[in-house]
């Protein structure tokens, strides 16, 4: 549902989106349920039916408070995402390098 929400969001305000499926790096086939989102604002990370990550146009990030660090998967793929693991993950949340926030 968020997919569609985004979208229609950026619908009202003029603005385009385009949504592509993952990839698996070990077998090149689309990963079900994994998506990354560009928009006219910056690029989001969606994970199943939730929003995980927003990194912006000026390339700052924002992750979901709640979603970020849900289950295996949407690590697995968060971190596909930013290109790093979750250790670097942790510690620019806790530098405040990347904020947290309700994005669902």
């Amino acid at each position: 549902m968020p997919t569609v929400k985004i979208l229609l969001i950026l619908k009202q305000l003029n603005m385009t989106a385009k949504v592509r499926q993952m990839t698996s790096n070990r077998s090149g086939r689309p990963v079900a349920n994994q998506f990354v989102i560009y928009t006219d604002y910056g690029t989001y990370f969606q994970s199943y039916d939730s929003v995980i990550a927003l990194r912006d146009n000026n390339g700052k990030i924002t992750l979901d408070d709640y979603y970020w660090d849900y289950s295996h998967t949407t690590s697995k793929y968060r971190n596909e995402f930013l290109g790093e693991g979750i250790a670097d993950t942790r510690v620019k949340i806790e530098s405040g390098e990347y904020k947290l926030a309700d994005l669902n």
